[in-house]
């Protein structure tokens, strides 16, 4: 039997490396057409036949322009480039009658989008558009390596049908969605290719090191950034989709080892109200193309269950609120060159083939349903108009009144998903708020994207299902901490609406009273006001912070939290200091105030009430945690407060050279040696700052940082949830994140800067934290009925109201902050950002009786 079982193995691994041996382009491309000659193949312009080797961005990129050279169906642009400065590419591909008339087609198409031009154009006769984009997570490679073959067979593939097809189609190709990370997974998978493919799962090839492969250079998901485009690859990108508004986008993942192929649509339930149910009869459609693809190879694959089309940040949902349709793939991941699974050994070359072929199935999806594709795309935006009018909201209005910059900042993705808005033509109060032509902006909802604004602003608390493959709220103007209003027939006209902004400009403030002699005081309101205090600090400059308010000249009065720099005693003449403070008026958009007396009412300015602030040296403890956490971290210091931040590992938490910081960041739970630990905890004592988020706040207080106590979860009964469903039952305990309305002490040094008593959060995860007896020990508390946006079920909505949202211990001589939400999430909670910028300028000055 032994031997029976030896000679099976050597069969199967001759047959193995044969099949490697072996592998050329015939494995993967259809034989019912011929090749045209000319065109190179991959091999002869990377060196290696598709599937052998994991291709390397800069390999893909050549090759693109390769193919580009050679063929007349296909031009390339560089759309932009990553953090990293990779090219990120769009091929075009069509008949070369189209080609040469590109700009007249894109155009015309677009017009298919506004509703009072669209019957204008004949439908019967208009390509349809595809946009095929690939591997936006870096280390799911199979769709940028199956890119390769799409589009060589697009270039070289020949006959009656592909030459129809072509004419009837215009294919936008994007290679790799995030160079950045196919990248470094590349590097990873290739560095650990042995000559004998290794299919353990246990060998290194297959568990890459922290990050990973899967997100940017600074961690992020782009999966999650197509809505608020915070990363430079989105903007590349959705300006691109923009232009041209495809009827069809493939967004090409993968899914883990043990599991088959998939395809949408997803689970009907999940789908957002917002999505027209003909999106999913349509996907559902295209879906019958990919199932025949997949037979025709005897691949498995399963459709309807699990995912959904919830999100509108992620790329398959996105062009769900753009009229057209997105189709996500995933494919079960080899995670290198081979890897057992419970489908046999899942080679690389067997998971680039189920892309390629379901990217020709949605070629041929979109040529057979091009008319019916174009006609929806057409009524989309004529019902959007009818949805419109049938909405009881008929515009938003928001502003910042003293942060300028944070409502900038949401105009600005408003301008980036081509929503129009306005300024308002005169002086509009709601609620006791006056929105002014000069600080507001308004969004009116009869337009062509209606609902791309609904998904941006509306707040949803029921839902037809309770699981979420991702959050199940983001309400934009919550999420910039913004005033804003919901304007009803009975509130809005036109007549309201001035100027259409047509050339938005980041705000710029002043110096008022011209240079001082004496000192310039600014408030801590602005977004950037951290940027500026940190630009100060760097030079040398000394500065304080006002702990109580005081009133100055004209009777104006300065909010706690308010910077004061002195004139006197420092390093710039008193010119250059004056220079220093205009450019960062403009640059970080506040408003500075000239003083030439320190004799202002309330506190004088040299009371005891002004604390002298230091320069924050900070290192933010990685390669364990969160990486997407760690990652939001490094990028706000690093790209908007231009703040050097140390990437720390943790194992170094060990070693005396921590000395060297004041502030350290931990974003997740840490496996600390008690050396490394009890070493953490001597840095805290000796005066430092320790600040910790969302899952690092439980670990604190069990290692004994911090006197917090976690509230204990009440598991919801199972006794009658069938076997089948209990995965669902554990996941519906689960937060799945949302927004939250917390209420801030707003004379705590955590919350200077903040002019509302109200700050809504966003949360996921049940992190839960019962509030302290001290008042002043919790200057942020969930509010009784907190729940603004989302889903969550009733046993953790009554448990998270009133509970602690950020608590300040005394370590020590040092501080410990507690911030048990992410203030940073995905770059686009503007609104929160405040708060780890307060816990690293203000924890040291925290009193010692209010750290409880």
């Amino acid at each position: 039997m032994e031997r029976m079982r030896s000679l099976f193995l050597l069969i199967f691994l001759a047959i193995s490396f044969q099949a490697t041996a072996q592998l050329d382009l015939s494995y993967y491309l259809p034989q019912n057409v011929s090749y045209n000659p000319s065109i190179p193949t991959p091999k002869e312009v990377i060196g290696h036949e598709v599937g052998e080797w994991h291709i390397t961005h800069d390999k893909l990129v050549y090759y693109m322009k390769a193919l580009a050279a050679a063929s007349d169906r296909m031009s390339i642009q560089e759309i932009g480039t990553t953090h990293e400065g990779r090219q990120q590419v769009i091929v075009t591909v069509s008949h070369p009658n189209n080609l040469a008339n590109i700009d007249k087609l894109r155009s015309d198409h677009v017009w298919l989008t506004y509703p009072n031009e669209a019957d204008k154009f004949d439908v019967e006769k208009m390509p349809v558009v595809i946009y095929m984009g690939h591997s936006i997570h870096g280390n799911e490679p199979s769709g940028a390596n199956a890119s390769l073959l799409t589009a060589y067979y697009l270039a070289a593939a020949q006959g009656p049908a592909i030459d129809n097809a072509l004419r009837n189609s215009v294919i936008l190709l994007d290679p790799a969605y995030n160079p950045d990370g196919l990248t470094r997974f590349s590097t990873w998978a290739n560095m650990h290719k042995g000559k004998v493919v290794n299919t353990d799962p246990s060998d290194r090839e297959y568990s890459e090191v922290w990050p990973g492969g899967r997100t940017n250079h600074y961690w992020f998901d782009l999966n999650r950034d197509w809505l608020p485009v915070q990363q430079p690859e989105s903007r590349n990108r959705i300006t691109q989709y923009h232009l041209w508004k495809p009827n069809i986008l493939t967004d090409h993942h993968e899914m883990g080892t043990n599991s088959t192929f998939f395809f949408q649509p997803g689970v009907p339930e999940r789908t957002h109200p917002i999505t027209p149910k003909e999106n999913q009869e349509l996907t559902a459609k295209i879906g019958e193309f990919h199932a025949a693809a997949l037979d025709s190879i005897g691949s498995l694959y399963f459709t309807a269950e699990g995912y959904d089309d919830f999100y509108y940040g992620k790329g398959s949902t996105f062009p769900d609120i753009n009229g057209g349709v997105g189709i996500l793939f995933e494919q079960a991941s080899s995670r290198g060159h081979a890897q057992e699974s419970a489908n046999g050994v899942l080679r690389f070359p067997f998971t680039i083939k189920n892309q390629f072929n379901t990217a020709l199935s949605t070629w041929r999806a979109a040529i057979s349903m091009r008319v019916e594709l174009l006609e929806y795309q057409r009524d989309f935006y004529k019902k959007a108009l009818k949805a419109a009018d049938d909405d009881a909201t008929k515009a938003y209005i928001f502003k910042a009144e003293k942060d300028p910059a944070r409502a900038y900042h949401l105009a600005d993705i408003l301008n980036e998903q081509e929503i129009d808005f306005y300024k308002p033509s005169r002086k509009l109060s709601f609620n006791e708020e006056e929105y002014l032509p000069e600080n507001s902006y308004i969004v009116p909802l009869k337009q062509r994207n209606y609902r791309i604004i609904k998904g941006m602003f509306e707040k949803r608390t029921e839902f037809q299902d309770s699981l979420f493959y991702d959050i199940s709220g983001w309400t934009y103007p919550l999420a910039f901490n913004l005033e804003y209003h919901e304007m009803s027939s009975r509130d809005y006209s036109r007549s309201q609406l001035g100027d259409k902004i047509e050339d938005l400009r980041f705000p710029q403030g002043q110096v008022y009273g011209g240079q001082s002699n004496y000192a310039y005081v600014f408030e801590w309101h602005g977004y950037y006001a951290p940027r500026a205090a940190y630009k100060l600090l760097e030079s040398g400059i000394r500065i304080k912070v006002a702990t109580s308010k005081f009133t100055g000249p004209g009777d104006r009065e300065f909010d706690r939290g308010t910077i004061l720099v002195p004139v006197a005693n420092q390093s710039l003449t008193e010119r250059e200091l004056f220079q220093q403070m205009l450019e960062i008026s403009q640059t970080d958009a506040l408003n500075i105030y000239a003083l030439n007396s320190g004799l202002t009412a309330g506190v004088t300015l040299g009371s005891n009430s002004f604390e002298a602030l230091k320069k924050p040296e900070i290192a933010l403890i990685v390669e364990g945690g969160s990486s997407y956490d760690a990652g939001e971290v490094w990028h706000l210091l690093d790209t908007r407060m231009n703040m050097p931040v140390t990437k720390l590992p943790y194992d170094r938490l060990g070693r005396n050279d921590i000395d060297r910081y004041n502030t350290i960041i931990i974003s997740g739970g840490l496996n600390l040696s008690k050396g490394q630990l009890e070493n953490l905890k001597s840095w805290v004592q000796k005066g430092n700052t320790l600040i910790g988020t969302t899952s690092a706040v439980s670990w604190m207080a069990r290692n004994g940082l911090s006197p917090l106590k976690m509230i204990e979860m009440e598991s919801l009964d199972a006794a009658e949830v069938p076997y089948d469903m209990i995965s669902n039952h554990q996941r519906a305990q689960y937060i799945p994140g949302g927004v939250y309305m917390s209420k801030l002490e707003l004379s705590h040094p955590m919350a200077f800067g903040y002019y509302r008593e109200e700050l809504p959060t966003f949360r996921r995860g049940n992190v839960m934290v019962l509030p302290a007896d001290e008042m002043y020990a919790n200057p942020g508390l969930y509010t009784e009925k907190p729940l603004l946006s989302g889903w969550i079920n009733k046993p953790n909505l009554d448990t998270l109201a009133n509970s602690s949202t950020i608590r300040v211990n005394a370590l020590g001589g040092g501080k410990v902050v507690s911030l048990v939400d992410n203030p940073n999430f995905r770059a686009f909670w503007f609104g929160t950002n405040k708060l780890m910028m307060n816990a690293i300028f203000f924890g040291p000055i925290i009193n010692r009786s209010a750290a409880k």
